[in-house]
């Protein structure tokens, strides 16, 4: 068969299949024209989930009559002034979104450039372009998309319903938001909220607003300031506690030079600096801006720009984790605030009430003034003994006596407060200056422990015990050339081992502390790290999973009977270690409430 050009609207066509392939591409492409063209105020609105109705408006620098004409036609930018690709500080570039979304959909364009006469409009329909035409228009830009894909209409049938396809259409407006606070956004649309956000300032405290605009006030109340800067290459943003986190990772923003990106490895390190608070189910909530200089990024790898390649993945990667470790070392030795939510929560979703406490019970004035039968009088069974449980479900309890102690002003002012009682023997109770917190012992200490043990491992080489008979383990060949490879690094660590033919090792020593462990099963977890993470950083994973486990078995125990003054140094150790608000399982290791919660516990307020 003969080779032939393409048709031009074909070729727009098969362009719009890679970087339009659902309403929200389309309007992630005009939002991000609007804002390279300067806009402070960009209004989106949809009809249909985007398919009938995308109207985009914003009050950027607005487009001449000429360069309207040429916005339509592919490969026709404004943004690669001296045709550099590897400088590229523009969200859009490739100059394939408009003619992209004409091809497969009716445009109009209606443009006013400030200073202007006049405005400007044109009309794509199908990818047949119309003249341009002038327009009362104020400054700025309006695009209207109507039909979408109503010349693919094979396309229509792989998209979801309206409800879905408008979800996914904010959640791209919600994106951009995050990462332009200067800007103010408005969208309207069926099947999804709507919302505005106003413009704040491009400060730090300017982002906290508008990612608490966009993910909530308990974001903004439960996360910590990422900022690290080195060898070009600056991170800023906000990363919430560990004791904040969800099932998935869908709440994890990650943006490189303001252009919102799903890249895996900015995921992996992400994973891997939270490794040490979290369980491996959950995930962190944060939103973290990336900037580089356009030289060492390729943003151009995916049509849709929303993958993007680094020249020295290991620089991002580094400090990456480490911005995101110092900002939690710092800001983790408190639980998150929505602890003491759930706490109510729990207390309001079960009350264990007796009857005469109940909603809905009347009780009885006394009758002559006789107390024998006021709604006070004891009930029948009830004893006053002083050290009788009171059970209202007859479900069984443990001892309820608390060991109390005195609290002086001094220890009332610290973050944690004054001990006054340990609870079944298993709670400490403390008193605040503005409420009181409950402190899990065993996992508190657990915490404690643990980090002990890794500023140890830090300051001292860890101690190693030399196998008596070396032991094989075979494993997939591919991941012993990856242990071999890693076998300095290591034996650093405290794990010698070498190759052992062709997909076996053979290991001559372990970490003292593992020497009766499963040391097999170790290593495979190690190969499995690294063929993820690469490098060293799987093995410090593996040893801060052995210290875990050490400390576990190394903690105060559920039930020991603990001292005031032994109370009193755990909550001041708490106060000044590292990610105490969590135990090495990432539970918390203590749940605060204030006064006014316990106010409204009692309908006080």
């Amino acid at each position: 068969m003969a080779i032939r050009r393409l048709d031009p609207v074909l070729i727009d066509q098969i362009a719009a299949g890679e970087v339009i392939e659902r309403p929200a591409a389309a309007v992630k492409e005009l939002v991000e024209n609007a804002l390279d063209a300067g806009a402070s105020r960009i209004s989106v609105e949809i009809e249909g989930g985007g398919r009938r109705l995308i109207r985009i408006t914003d009050d950027g620098a607005g487009m001449s009559a000429a360069d309207l004409d040429l916005a339509v036609e592919r490969h026709a930018t404004s943004k690669l002034p001296a045709g550099d690709l590897m400088a590229i500080r523009t969200l859009g570039f490739r100059g394939e979104a408009l003619p992209s979304i004409a091809s497969v959909s009716r445009l109009e364009i209606l443009t006013r450039q400030a200073g202007g006469q006049s405005g400007a409009s044109i009309r794509v329909e199908g990818g047949i372009k119309q003249p341009v035409k002038p327009a009362a228009m104020a400054k700025g830009t309006r695009i209207e998309v109507r039909d979408l894909f109503f010349a693919t209409p094979a396309r229509l049938k792989f998209l979801k319903g309206d409800r879905a396809e408008g979800q996914a259409v904010a959640q791209v407006v919600k994106r951009l938001a995050m990462a332009n606070p200067q800007a103010r956004f408005a969208f309207t649309g069926e099947g999804a909220a709507n919302f505005e956000y106003t413009a704040s300032g491009d400060d730090a405290g300017g982002r906290l607003l508008r990612l608490g605009q966009v993910l909530g006030a308990e974001f903004r109340d439960n996360a910590v300031a990422v900022e690290a800067a080195r060898e070009g290459l600056a991170i800023s943003g906000f990363a919430g506690l560990p004791t904040f986190h969800r099932a998935t990772s869908q709440e994890q923003y990650l943006f490189v030079n303001g252009r919102p990106v799903r890249d895996k490895l900015l995921v992996g390190a992400v994973r891997a600096a939270y490794a040490d608070y979290l369980p491996g189910d959950r995930h962190p909530l944060l939103a973290l801006f990336l900037d580089i200089h356009p030289a060492e990024v390729d943003v151009n790898v995916h049509p849709a720009k929303t993958e993007v390649r680094f020249r020295d993945a290991g620089l991002v990667r580094g400090v990456l984790i480490s911005a995101l470790k110092q900002a939690l070392e710092q800001g983790a030795q408190r639980a998150s605030s929505t602890i003491g939510e759930r706490t109510l929560a729990a207390f309001a979703a079960e009350p264990m009430l007796p009857r005469r406490f109940s909603p809905g019970y009347a009780p009885q004035r006394p009758v002559n003034g006789d107390w024998r039968h006021s709604w006070a009088a004891p009930q029948p069974g009830f004893s006053d003994a002083p050290q009788a449980a009171f059970d209202a479900s007859g479900l069984p309890m443990a001892d309820p006596r608390a060991h109390l102690s005195d609290a002086s002003p001094d220890l009332l002012a610290m973050p944690l407060g004054a001990a006054r009682a340990q609870l079944h023997d298993s709670y400490i109770m403390a008193q605040t200056g503005d409420g009181i917190v409950f402190v899990d012992q065993h996992a508190a200490h657990e915490r404690l422990v643990y980090e002990r043990l890794k500023r140890q491992r830090a300051e001292n080489t860890i101690a190693r015990q030399l196998l008596l008979i070396p032991e094989v383990i075979e494993l997939d060949p591919a991941d012993a050339a990856r242990l071999a490879e890693a076998a300095p690094q290591l034996e650093s660590l405290g794990l010698a081992l070498e190759a052992f033919g062709p997909g076996a090792v053979a290991v001559r020593e372990v970490p003292s502390a593992i020497e009766n462990g499963d040391i097999r099963g170790l290593v495979q977890d190690i190969a499995d790290n690294i063929a993820e993470w690469g490098g060293p950083l799987a093995l410090e994973r593996a040893a801060d999973h052995v210290l875990a486990t050490f400390a576990c078995h190394h903690s105060v125990r559920a039930g020991r009977r603990m001292k005031p003054e032994e109370m009193n140094a755990l909550l001041r150790e708490m106060e000044r270690t590292p990610g105490s608000g969590q135990c090495n399982h990432g539970r918390p290791t203590y749940v605060e409430l204030k006064l006014a919660d316990i106010e409204r516990l009692f309908g006080r307020r």
